[in-house]
């Protein structure tokens, strides 16, 4: 008969672990009941100001230091081909970012990233929570993998969120380079137009979002809290 393996934690090691779930019960209750509803109304009123009201996306262009080269002059019939010039588009100077597009996303990105770490932060917590599994009264259990299943759907939407964006440094580099590699043509141009338009809706549809993630962390994380926090019912939360 094999005998039971037995693990041994010093107590030291034990105080360790458990001055970190309760710095972790800490961080969450200020999270959630602290940050998250401040973040809604800041959130809500950054939608509101002028950065994110916009109606006429052109004001948002910024200017291309690309330019454009004279058109090629006819040849005389009696030009030589060997005498002929090859003429070369002028080089472009320093091309500057979109400086307006950069601040909302300098504004926008830390709230993506904030809130990523949030996501993490209570899925941890909510981990750190879940019982011994044992037979018997395991609703409290399940509606804790339930809330934790919603938390990651989130994070992960938040994530998407933040590739999406970063997607426009490299999407508008290789516009710029196209028109300023190929200085004819204008539809370059306007593609590097089009990209820092499209990013600005993106940005203000981002800041929609996480204000709305958050709103429903707080909803889902408070609506269950009981559940969450004693699964097995057997005392009262801590965090009432």
């Amino acid at each position: 008969m094999s005998k039971a393996c037995i693990l041994k934690i010093s107590k030291d090691n034990r105080e360790k672990v458990n001055g970190f779930r309760e710095n972790l019960s800490n961080q969450v209750q200020h999270f959630l009941f602290d940050v998250t509803p401040e973040k809604i109304q800041t959130l809500d009123v950054l939608l509101k100001s002028n950065h994110f009201t916009v109606k006429d996306l052109t004001t948002l262009h910024s200017e291309l230091n690309i330019p454009i080269p004279d058109p090629p002059a006819p040849e005389s019939e009696d030009k030589m081909e060997t005498d002929k010039e090859e003429k070369k588009a002028p080089r472009c100077g320093f091309l500057k970012e979109n400086e307006k597009l950069h601040k909302l996303l300098h504004t926008v990105l830390p709230e993506i990233r904030y809130l990523r770490e949030g996501c993490a932060l209570l899925i941890t917590w909510i981990h750190h929570l879940i019982p011994t599994i044992e037979d018997g009264n395991d609703f409290g259990v399940s509606v804790q993998e339930k809330v934790v299943e919603r938390i990651t759907a989130v994070k992960t939407k938040v994530e998407a969120l933040q590739t999406a964006i970063s997607k426009y440094f490299t999407e508008r580099g290789d516009a710029v380079a196209k028109a300023s590699k190929e200085t004819y043509v204008m539809d370059y141009r306007a593609l590097v137009h089009e990209k820092d338009e499209a990013v600005y809706v993106d940005l203000r549809l981002s800041i929609i979002e996480v204000r709305n993630f958050y709103m429903e962390l707080f909803d889902i994380t408070l609506k269950n809290l009981e559940k969450i926090t004693n699964p097995k019912g057997e005392e009262k939360s801590p965090m009432y």
